[in-house]
């Protein structure tokens, strides 16, 4: 069993940065991979990043490829989005998740959510 608990969403404006953690609670963190979801009003909840229980291995969506940047920190028990050159496009609720395994972009394979952050980039 995983708890997550992001933090670190809020109010930017367009061009700033933000950066979201993840809290996970238990033992067995490292097992997990780890993802990135986001849902804007009205949308349905849309992959943005995962990585590997390692963290040797990422990958992002195309609309924040070489903009966010995901990393984990098994130490700590630990997963963050590191958000550049926001876009008001950008504004959503953000999810962390944890799944068994090698992570996928589909959220339906993803077996632990967090509550979500709000973020929000005003143009």
């Amino acid at each position: 069993q995983v708890q997550l608990v992001e933090s670190g969403g809020g109010l930017v404006q367009a061009g700033g940065s933000l950066r979201l953690s993840c809290a996970a609670s238990g033992r067995t963190f490292s097992s997990y991979a780890m993802g990135w979801f986001r849902q804007a009003p009205g949308k349905e909840r849309e992959f943005v990043a995962r990585i590997s229980w390692s963290g040797g291995s990422t990958y992002y969506a195309d609309s924040v490829k070489g903009r966010f940047t995901i990393s984990r920190d098994n130490a700590k028990n630990m997963a963050y989005l590191q958000m550049n050159s926001l876009k008001p496009e950008d504004t959503a609720v953000y999810y962390c998740a944890a799944t068994w395994g090698a992570g996928s972009s589909w959220s339906g394979a993803y077996n632990y959510w967090g509550q979500g952050t709000q973020v929000t980039v005003s143009s």
